[in-house]
């Protein structure tokens, strides 16, 4: 189970954070990361954390997002500053990384970002 909460509704310029909580599976041992969906637009990865360390950014939010992992709690946050329009999407946490992934369909955030 991966379930993303902390979006809601912030002007551009704003920030939020994101939390995902992760169930059912050895989490430690995955790569995790967020993904996004826009209105009329494909599903995109935007951050990943490897198992190992390695932490990775799409270009469109590098400098601006900063994704975290606490592994004993199970839990994956995305700290997201200065928002754009264009960052409004539904937000979903998933295991993998940007060359594959996998989500949970349903469970994620909406993040709208608008005056």
């Amino acid at each position: 189970q991966l379930l993303a909460s902390g979006g809601g509704l912030v002007q551009p310029g704003g920030s939020l954070t994101l939390s995902c909580a992760a169930a059912g599976f050895a989490f430690n041992d995955y790569d995790m990361s967020w993904v996004r969906q826009r209105p009329g637009k494909a599903r995109e990865w935007v951050a990943g954390f490897k198992s190992g360390g390695l932490i990775r950014y799409a270009d469109s939010v590098k400098g601006r997002f900063t994704i975290s992992r606490d592994n004993d709690k199970r839990a994956l946050f995305l700290q997201m500053n200065d928002l754009k329009s264009e960052d409004t999407a539904v937000y979903y946490c998933a295991t993998g990384d940007r060359e594959a992934y996998s989500i949970v369909e349903g469970q994620g955030t909406q993040v709208t970002v608008s005056s």
